[in-house]
């Protein structure tokens, strides 16, 4: 009996065919980059104080700047040792009935009364429309910033499992096409959304579409090529999410408007539906399901491509993985081995989420050139696909792993106490944390299936990869409102989750050069 690896063997295991289809998937994972953290840019919140029409006609009769109509209308406060004016409070003053004069230097107003804004916000801004303005999401609805980046993390949940289960059932190009029909439908409301409500709304769709999306496309790449490149393709083509993230300043660079960046986000999801014509399915799925017909006519195809030709073995082909038992949650913690795997694997996705999310939001929140400080950060996430590359046939999976984590931890610290006035060394420790971070979140994917043997395999994945969403939930939460207190608190919380993931990581067996294991049996007692 023939199994697929021996026919890759003769169709070509990394030929024509698999080059084209995984140059047309590896698209995929750049438009992913401004769904993810597009927040920076669409979510930007400016310096804002409050509006105050009066004083709105007063700075205009007068030509005051705006600066100084700010100085006289919001009160100094004492922000975390430092005197800035509010954003939130404004003086209290009719200025009908006070003093007629154009002259901006302020009188002293320590017992003016003070109030909320009642009308509104100001924005400092130089033409950039985020969905903050448009909303006013500021002071007291703060947080409802956060729920953006929340919500779309609780569609990548519900999604992934969803798409995962779509996928096992119905096919991975199925499933690929489907998800991109409901990427166009729901990127565009996103754009078109009337309020906040909606925006939300439609956002956790999104969501929901994309992830799965990502995950369909991942799966068939990996099913279509022989065993040795399955690696490879996998890091590349998650490597390609960080040339998103080096397009995605630039597009936000000269898309000022929120509504339209999302649209120019969202166009190549349309795109991807021609794909209908272009990939195929994977074989291993169809001969899994009893297509036997199928999957032989598609590998011929390949071969064809590949300019290869198949021998009568094709004729022998049987499913290598078609063993009738069924996955369950319970094979994942029932024996000790198995359970401790779950539990370390769980924490480094949720770690890797709120640590690598957490980053690059912060970008938005430091006042520097947003467009500078995140080129150059995207720009550190290549060496980490190369690292991974170099050192996992060489030194294994373990100690990078390890070592990653635990180098990502210490600059969040290190970053933590660099003073401000040290910018470059503090920007510089900083991009380590993210060479770190990265490397961490592209090993744990196929750490993760060589610890669980072939009948959980991809639901275990699934399931421990559904810890990263809850990560993403939690990571705007954990970065926004503890900044408000100290601005590098949510570096100390990141590098001490990072620490702990990296120490964990220990505690797990080297998996370099052990073949995959297809029973828990080949988990608990791998000396036999």
């Amino acid at each position: 009996m023939a199994t697929f690896d021996d026919i890759f063997e003769e169709a070509g295991k990394f030929g024509r065919c698999q080059k084209r289809v995984f140059a047309l998937l590896c698209m995929v994972s750049m438009p992913w980059a401004g769904v993810y953290v597009g927040i920076v840019f669409q979510g930007f919140t400016p310096d804002h104080w409050c509006r105050d029409s009066a004083a709105v006609q007063r700075r205009e009769a007068c030509g005051w700047s705006r600066e100084e109509s700010r100085r006289l209308t919001a009160p100094l406060l004492n922000i975390t040792g430092v005197l800035q004016r509010s954003s939130c409070l404004r003086y209290e003053v009719d200025w009908n009935v006070t003093e007629n004069s154009c002259d901006p230097r302020e009188t002293d107003r320590s017992e003016t009364p003070t109030a909320g804004c009642t009308q509104g916000w100001e924005y400092d801004y130089d033409g950039r429309k985020s969905f903050v303005t448009e909303f006013d999401l500021v002071c007291s609805d703060g947080w409802l910033v956060d729920l953006y980046q929340a919500t779309l993390n609780v569609g990548f949940l519900i999604g992934s499992i969803a798409i995962g289960y779509l996928a096992d059932r119905f096919g991975r190009k199925v499933s690929f096409l489907m998800s991109n029909v409901l990427n166009g439908i729901a990127g565009i409301l996103v754009a078109v959304a009337p309020n906040y409500i909606s925006l939300l709304v439609f956002r956790t769709l999104y969501g929901f579409g994309v992830k799965g999306g990502w995950v369909a496309g991942y799966v068939l790449i990996t099913e279509i090529v022989g065993v040795e490149f399955r690696r490879t393709v996998g890091v590349i083509y998650q490597m390609f999410f960080s040339v998103g993230i080096l397009i995605l300043p630039l597009l936000a660079y000269f898309i000022t408007d929120w509504r339209w960046l999302q649209v120019v986000i969202t166009v190549p999801y349309i795109l991807f539906l021609s794909y209908y014509w272009f990939i195929p399915e994977s074989p291993r799925w169809l001969l899994s399901q009893n297509r036997k017909s199928k999957a032989v006519k598609i590998t011929k195809d390949m071969a064809k491509e590949n300019r290869k030709t198949l021998s009568k073995m094709i004729e022998t082909l049987s499913d290598d993985n078609a063993d009738s038992s069924t996955a369950s949650f319970m094979d994942l913690i029932r024996t000790p081995k198995m359970r401790k795997h779950t539990i370390i694997l769980s924490f480094n996705w949720f770690t890797s989420a709120v640590v690598y999310q957490g980053l690059i939001m912060r970008l938005g929140i430091l006042g520097g050139n947003v467009y500078i400080d995140f080129l150059i950060s995207g720009l550190v996430e290549f060496p980490a696909a190369f690292l991974i590359l170099f050192t996992i046939e060489r030194i294994g999976r373990r100690l990078p792993f390890a070592t990653a984590n635990i180098v990502a931890g210490a600059s969040c610290f290190i970053t933590a106490f660099i003073p401000d006035s040290m910018f470059w060394f503090k920007t510089v420790v900083a991009c380590v944390g993210r060479l770190g971070i990265t490397m961490t979140f592209e090993m744990v994917v196929f750490v993760n299936t060589e610890l669980y043997p072939t009948f959980v395999r991809n639901f275990g994945v699934s399931v421990c990869s559904t810890l990263c969403d809850v990560g993403g939930i939690v990571a705007p939460f954990l970065l926004y409102r503890l900044a408000v207190i100290w601005l590098e608190l949510p570096l100390i919380i990141f590098g001490c989750l990072a620490f702990v993931a990296g120490g964990l990581v220990l505690l797990l067996p080297e998996t370099r050069g052990v073949p995959l294991p297809d029973t828990i049996d080949h988990i608990e007692f791998p000396e036999r």
